[in-house]
């Protein structure tokens, strides 16, 4: 900065332009409370139909999301710009006092131009005038002056250039859009970054000559500022795909490192998840070199990596970067379709086995779970991160229809159905085999067909299932029950399967009905009135439901999950039709004897199908103790507390709200409340522990609760709205469930060759 620049500052258009920000962070403040308040609530709690319920819903959420960012963004701005002029008002005085006390001494400072200066005599003595005696100065007084004017420049061009640094990284994160990257003044976001690069350096340097200090100083700033967008953009640019791939690599090989992975073993699972939490912070930016960075990062997935081992590919150590964190979905779907390209590669289209570690390889993962050296197991559990990728890459062909392939096999049929996976022991050296490549997979389904991360619930802003995630659905239900062993033999996988099921309900309720869908057809247009679908439904066949939910009740969490779902489902569906302002067009035709009935028996079907499976469990070759059943739904409790009052069923594609939303926050949620506590409550109680643990005594069980809870659902469904029906809907409900029990019984026997069990 220029001596003149500074002394003769005009400010005003700064200040100007600080207070113009203020005002526009005041108005997009109140625009994202309207947008928030009106906008987005009002959205979700609309009756979102067909297209609406897929495309605007979401784009509303989204759009009163930008504005939320908007407003961050503009007070950040505002507290860059508002730091940056009171900094540069500060210099400014310094300097002019400065100036004034070198006056004093008969100093000057003078300009010389392109930021030099120089210290001269003001009056010399010769000159003076008479009767004027010039202060007197020494050397010393001069280079005082010098240093303390050089001081006060340095430190006001820094200011001036890490502000237009701050905010143009700042604008540079989003091509469109707003950046959510917030920052309370000028100093934090010029610290983040000059955090990454330092940071950046130490990861740059060769993995052998990392010192313990240095790792330690490393971790400990990943996980102060991976969640720091600034930071995370340009620690990932400093560092660049390569030297990101060799310093994992190496860190992670005790015959490169022996020092670090016998001093800093238990910490590398910590490093790992910040610097993955990190990567994928990055992978959100817009910028051209975070786009550079993630094309290279494809590239150089099929090639080793440089170390003194090799024999590690890029996708093999990125893969186990992706454990942790949110990655941008377009860089996970094409790093997908380039890592399927490897796996075709190195398996001869899936004729033999690839990734395989041998005795002496290093683990790459170093979080919980297994060793690492099979790429796809840290890649899935990167999807159930990201649920659009996830449904994108299952969709996706691993092997096209062509002149050498007869029939086309998608991603998701090679990866659980053909695939032969790698043998994987666990990376905390206890005995026995990893199963967490599979059990990756599974979580990575139910990121897929539900529209959320895996291990979470739906929300309010969930999406309702649109049709690549309704067609995965129809898949998982159809292979499994081809082939039950698919998941009866990897029961650590029911848990995601069976929340998949949970969210599917009223779509396997309608395939219970055996009614073909046809929109020319009256019976089908009635069935959807019963079970009505926000979004596309699922289209399965009534036996591969009946077979699929036996094989996912002889799983405890399985059961739980769908137990617990359906049952909410049910009441929902009792108070929606029950509810005298349903509109007429919406209305199912039947009595209301017959709709309390319909919806009793398709409840009861799909409880004792599930119960089949349970008894198959306890009875059959495996023996699971029935306790483990009753824990199992005690536990949901929790889980599904949250989704009974945002009224929104067990999945966003069960329409909870016949008036604009209007049930869904009343009724919905009380009705459902009902059922599920008496649900937990006998789930907890001890009926079978003195009865035996037999066939009957099963099916009794599942008998009575389920009677019980659907007369349970009718009756506070009727008093909720005050119907003059309340006596009657018990008798109702009870009819209705007997003939659904009848159902699943069938059903039970037509899998009879599958089961050890006996049939009621």
């Amino acid at each position: 900065m220029d001596l003149e620049a500074l002394r003769f500052a005009n400010f005003k258009l700064l200040d100007d332009a600080v207070e113009d920000w203020a005002g526009i962070v005041r108005n997009l403040e109140q625009l994202a409370k309207d947008a928030e308040n009106g906008l987005h609530r009002a959205a979700n709690k609309a009756d979102w139909v067909g297209e609406n319920s897929q495309v605007t819903k979401e784009f509303v959420g989204k759009t009163a999301g930008e504005f939320k960012d908007a407003h961050t963004q503009a007070e950040t701005i505002h507290n860059i710009l508002s730091d940056t002029a009171g900094e540069l008002k500060d210099y400014h005085r310094q300097l002019t006092e400065a100036i004034e006390r070198g006056r004093l001494k008969n100093l000057t400072v003078m300009d010389t131009g392109k930021g030099t200066f120089t210290v001269t005599m003001n009056v010399h003595p010769d000159r003076a005038a008479s009767g004027y005696t010039p202060p007197e100065h020494d050397e010393s007084d001069v280079n005082a002056l010098r240093d303390e004017v050089q001081g006060i420049l340095r430190n006001a061009t820094e200011s001036d250039n890490s502000a237009k640094m701050v905010l143009m990284a700042l604008v540079d994160q989003t091509d469109y859009g707003f950046s959510g990257a917030s920052y309370e003044d000028r100093d934090a976001a010029v610290a983040a970054v000059k955090e990454a690069d330092e940071l950046a350096k130490l990861a740059k340097k060769k993995p052998e000559d990392l010192t313990l200090a240095e790792f330690d100083r490393l971790n400990a700033g990943l996980k102060k500022y991976h969640d720091d967008p600034l930071f995370s953009e340009r620690f990932a640019r400093d560092l660049g795909p390569e030297k990101t791939l060799a310093f994992w690599a190496g860190v992670s090989d005790p015959q490169v490192t022996p020092e670090l992975t016998r001093e800093r073993r238990e910490q590398l699972g910590e490093l790992q998840k910040n610097l993955g939490l990190t990567l994928a912070a990055a992978s959100k930016s817009d910028t051209t070199e975070m786009a550079d960075w993630k094309r290279h990062m494809i590239e150089i997935g099929d090639q080793p990596v440089n170390g003194k081992r090799g024999g590690i590919f890029g996708f093999q150590v990125m893969s186990n970067l992706m454990r942790a964190g949110d990655y941008d979905d377009k860089f996970l779907a094409d790093y997908g379709k380039s890592l399927m390209q490897a796996e075709r590669k190195f398996t001869d289209d899936g004729k033999h086995v690839a990734w395989q570690r041998m005795g002496f390889d290093p683990y790459l993962n170093h979080m919980s779970g297994d060793t690492g050296w099979d790429p796809m197991s840290g890649y899935l559990k990167g999807l159930s991160n990201s649920p659009a990728a996830a449904t994108e890459f299952f969709n996706d062909d691993f092997i096209s229809k062509d002149g050498d392939h007869k029939h086309t096999v998608s991603n998701f049929k090679y990866l659980f159905e053909e695939r032969h996976w790698p043998h994987e022991s666990r990376n905390d050296f206890k005995p026995g085999e990893s199963v967490d490549g599979r059990n990756n997979l599974a979580m990575a389904f139910e990121a897929a067909t539900t529209g959320h991360p895996a291990g979470e619930m739906p929300t309010a802003d969930t999406p309702a299932h649109n049709d690549q995630q309704a067609k995965l659905m129809a898949s998982v239900v159809q292979s499994i029950s081809e082939d039950p062993q698919r998941l009866t033999g990897r029961g650590y996988m029911s848990d995601s399967i069976g929340q998949m099921a949970a969210e599917y309900l009223p779509d396997i309720y309608r395939a219970t009905t055996d009614v073909k869908p046809d929109l020319h057809s009256q019976d089908w247009l009635e069935i959807e009135k019963l079970f009505p679908v926000a979004g596309t439904s699922a289209r399965m066949d009534h036996t591969d439901v009946a077979r699929f939910l036996i094989t996912v009740g002889q799983d405890p969490k399985g059961y739980a999950a769908v137990e617990v779902g359906q049952k909410a489902y049910m009441a929902n569906l009792m108070d929606y039709h029950l509810n005298p302002d349903l509109p007429e067009e919406q209305r199912y035709s039947q009595s209301a004897q017959d709709t309390v009935a319909d919806i009793s028996r398709r409840s009861a079907e799909v409880g004792g199908t599930l119960g089949i499976g349970r008894q198959e469990a306890v009875l059959g070759s495996a023996k699971e103790k029935d306790e483990a059943y009753s824990e199992a739904v005690t536990q949901m409790r929790n889980v599904t507390s949250g989704v009974i009052s945002t009224g929104i069923g067990v999945g966003t594609s069960f329409i909870g709200s016949p008036v604009a939303g209007a049930a869904a926050y009343g009724a919905a949620s009380t009705v459902s409340s009902v059922v599920l506590e008496e649900l937990f409550k006998d789930s907890s109680g001890d009926n079978l522990k003195h009865a035996g643990l037999d066939a009957g005594n099963l099916w009794g069980e599942t008998r009575q609760r389920n009677v019980q809870l659907a007369q349970s659902a009718a009756a506070a469904a009727a008093n909720a709205h005050h119907l003059p029906i309340a006596n009657q809907v018990g008798g109702w409900a009870h009819a209705g469930t007997e003939d659904g029990l009848n159902d699943a019984s069938t059903n039970g026997r037509h899998m009879a060759k599958d089961l050890e069990t006996e049939i009621p």
